[in-house]
């Protein structure tokens, strides 16, 4: 590397009556939040409630009403490679190509930033080599990205993610199908890279008390309703989970955030 890539700050979301459906059914209605730069928003949500819907529909992958603003510009007719360099996607289940490297899929990332059908540029090997280094991915750089173990497909995901070197990730339960361990192992990761790089986050967890420890801030859906948010400690409450998960529980508050228990 000749030098390190130029920093990345963060943007402003803000989503503002934002409702979906598919066919005749209702998925999301009216839903609204804002994330400040640099922020990480988690939204939760029993199952069906709308999460993957909503982050698909922010960015643009799935047909919706309302306005979704960064730093106040409506993405609305924002064209793809525009929106690409603003904004990343790293799916819950993503597909995986036959046939490529952990360093050919992660530099991937790099194709809303150079022109069509050009081979990769020194900033682009640049910027895949800060990225791959940082997620401990180099050792497993000619691995076919299909034969990496799972937690290693979630690194090369969010590194080909954080390659288009965006202002706003998007994170579709990045811990699904993770133990312990390796979750904690990403959300640490991300958490690190977004209090350095100043990005800015917003991701669906389905684990609570990973949502408490790691976000700034909550958004819980409901029926494709905002039903809750604020801080972890405002939004996680024996009341709530009781309410909108038909849940019981106790909640432990800790130096990092509230713990959800479960109780018989």
């Amino acid at each position: 590397m000749t030098g390190q890539p130029p920093p990345v700050h963060g943007a402003r979301v803000e989503v503002v009556g934002l409702g979906a459906s598919y066919g005749r059914t209702r998925v999301l209605d009216s839903v609204r939040f804002t994330v400040g730069p640099g922020g990480w928003l988690a939204v939760i949500g029993p199952n069906g409630s709308g999460k993957s819907t909503l982050l698909r529909s922010v960015l643009g992958l799935q047909r919706h009403e309302g306005q979704v603003r960064i730093d106040g510009v409506p993405t609305t007719g924002l064209p793809r490679r525009e929106r690409a360099r603003l904004l990343a996607y790293a799916p819950q289940l993503p597909v995986l190509p036959e046939g490529i490297s952990t360093l050919e899929y992660v530099t991937l990332g790099r194709t809303p930033h150079r022109p069509l059908l050009a081979a990769p540029r020194r900033v682009d090997r640049e910027v895949v080599a800060d990225v791959m280094a940082r997620l401990e991915l180099e050792s497993l750089a000619d691995r076919l990205v299909v034969t990496l173990s799972g937690g290693e497909q979630q690194r090369a995901v969010l590194a080909r993610a954080l390659a288009q070197r965006p202002r706003v990730l998007f994170l579709d339960e990045p811990t699904a199908a993770l133990d312990l361990g390796h979750a904690q192992q990403v959300l640490d990761l991300l958490d690190g890279l977004r209090r350095q790089d100043g990005l800015t986050v917003v991701t669906t967890l389905h684990d609570l008390t990973l949502a408490g420890q790691y976000a700034d801030r909550l958004t819980l859906l409901a029926g494709g309703r905002v039903v809750a948010e604020g801080t972890p400690a405002q939004v996680l409450t024996p009341e709530i989970l009781s309410v909108h998960y038909g849940a019981r529980a106790h909640v432990v508050s800790g130096p990092d955030g509230p713990a959800v228990l479960p109780v018989r």
